[in-house]
């Protein structure tokens, strides 16, 4: 496909492409050599950052070998979540990086970073029962992202004392972007370095702060790969991301561009629509594979009473609280965590079995994770049944690979069943009986047993509600109760001691 040529004086105010490179690396030499402090450059595979490792990658091959001494850090985070396509596309660069600097002789380290297990999205979810991301309740971008990046830079800084991060941040991405860009100017250091107000000893250099959307892909179309990776691919991976398959030159403000096109992760709800992974499903037959991800997503962005019916009424510490007069439902109840792990599980094994051979690997969700979420189910939920085994095999057809995990821990089918049976389908009863019959086991073997008495009232107290409604109206009572003490209201004996019983 071809793409419209636009007038050379619109972009980089005119001047010669190789003239603004030739100064950019220039500017990046100096900068590399000035010092000893080591650069950390992030690297999503996207055009801009792949722009920018592709200027300080010449800038450095063109260097002399003694003076390319200090090490340059290539990082790039990987959710776990994010979109296979990119997810691949990434990884296959990073290895064609390793393979292309240790040939070059160049000082680059590329580094895949992922989650700490207990942070990534699968185990939050699934395992912990966290709802879905929303605006207000936004805890996957913190655990899945930035803690790792920003682990990997203190290590550096700890290690060197300092760091450099280059990063392909540009003033037009956003309005709020170029606000920030330009209260960091205001500090800077040397001409070209900020501070980075999030790490302590690290400055931020953004060598293409400037340029628009258009001059990063025709410098990408110009330039050739500098370790061996197509650009003319990646291209082809924005244009199938966008409804128009469209990358048009940009001639005016209204002239849209393919970068504006966004790759995150293909579980994100906290937009409407993940509009790059539908239009790369409609656009190209050969990754209709990943229509199961599509509609998991759209599963997993449910609302409104429908969101509350998965949702326990009680907070992750059993208590009950409100909102006004509304109640603040808490994580996912073992039903809806065990549906989910089950479509999951069904996805993951659709894909694997129709996709193309590059996928036939995927793991939308890694052992490591399903032992982790197994052992959140056991000892953190108490969930004695351990019913991960028996999903893992019903869905995959093969056997769980995990051992068990303790012969004296995990109840029966058979003793569970009849647990639920005496209940009389009873679920808040059953899981408190359960819980119970847990604290027992678990204090069972102890020397010391202190802390049993409390632990079986908590767990009693957790449960003593009749339903859902019951629970409700006990803590608007206890509102009531709280808001005659704030106004000084004179409370009968019996009140007192309904307001200072724990919800």
């Amino acid at each position: 496909m071809s793409t419209p040529t636009a007038d050379a004086r619109l972009l980089f105010a005119g001047r010669p492409i190789r003239e603004v490179v030739d100064e950019l690396t220039q500017e990046i030499r100096e900068l590399y050599t000035a010092d000893e402090v080591p650069w950390v450059v992030g690297y999503s595979g996207g055009k801009d950052s792949t722009a920018v490792l592709q200027l300080v990658w010449t800038a450095l091959r063109d260097l002399p070998a003694e003076q390319r001494t200090k090490p340059v850090y290539v990082i790039s985070t990987d959710t776990l979540v994010e979109n296979p396509v990119v997810a691949l596309w990434v990884t296959r660069s990073l290895e064609s990086m390793r393979a292309a600097a240790a040939e070059q002789g160049l000082p680059i380290e590329p580094h895949r970073l992922t989650p700490e297990l207990k942070d990534t999205f699968w185990v939050n979810l699934i395992g912990r029962g966290y709802p879905a991301p929303r605006p207000k309740f936004r805890w996957c971008t913190e655990r899945m992202k930035i803690r790792p990046s920003n682990s990997f830079i203190r290590r550096v800084v700890r290690r060197h004392g300092e760091a450099i991060l280059v990063l392909g941040i540009r003033k037009q991405e956003s309005q709020a972007r170029a606000r920030a860009m330009a209260r960091h100017e205001k500090r800077r250091v040397q001409e070209r370095l900020s501070p980075n107000a999030n790490l302590p000893n690290s400055l931020v250099y953004s060598p293409i702060e400037d340029w628009s959307n258009q001059e990063v892909w025709v410098f990408l179309e110009q330039v050739a790969n500098a370790w061996g990776h197509s650009n003319t691919e990646l291209k082809a991976m924005y244009m199938s991301a966008s409804e128009d398959q469209e990358c048009p030159l940009v001639v005016d403000n209204t002239t849209p561009s393919c970068g504006d096109s966004r790759f995150g992760c293909w579980t994100c709800t906290l937009v409407e629509k993940d509009k790059s992974m539908v239009a790369m499903v409609n656009n190209v037959e050969e990754r209709k594979w990943m229509t199961p991800l599509m509609e998991l997503r759209d599963k997993l962005d449910v609302t409104g009473e429908e969101e509350h019916k998965l949702r326990d009424f009680r907070r992750m510490n059993g208590s009950v609280q409100l909102f006004g007069e509304r109640i603040i439902h808490g994580p996912y109840t073992q039903e809806a965590r065990e549906t989910w792990l089950r479509d999951l599980l069904e996805a993951q094994t659709w894909v694997r079995a129709n996709g193309p051979e590059e996928v036939r690997d995927l793991e939308l969700v890694t052992m490591e994770e399903l032992h982790e979420i197994r052992r959140q189910w056991v000892f953190e939920k108490h969930e004695v049944e351990d019913s991960l085994p028996r999903i893992y095999q019903e869905t995959t057809g093969e056997v769980f690979p995990g051992r068990p995990l303790d012969e004296h821990l995990t109840l029966g089918a058979d003793e569970m069943d009849l647990l639920r049976e005496a209940c009389e389908g009873d679920e808040l009863l059953f899981g408190t009986a359960r819980e119970l019959l847990e604290v027992e086991r678990k204090f069972r073997t102890m020397t010391r047993r202190s802390g049993l008495f409390e632990a079986l009232e908590r767990t009693v107290k957790n449960g003593f509600f009749e339903n859902k409604e019951d629970a409700h109206a006990y803590a608007l009572q206890k509102k009531k109760l709280r808001d005659q003490i704030a106004e000084h209201l004179p409370l009968t004996d019996e009140e007192e001691e309904d307001a200072d019983a724990p919800a």
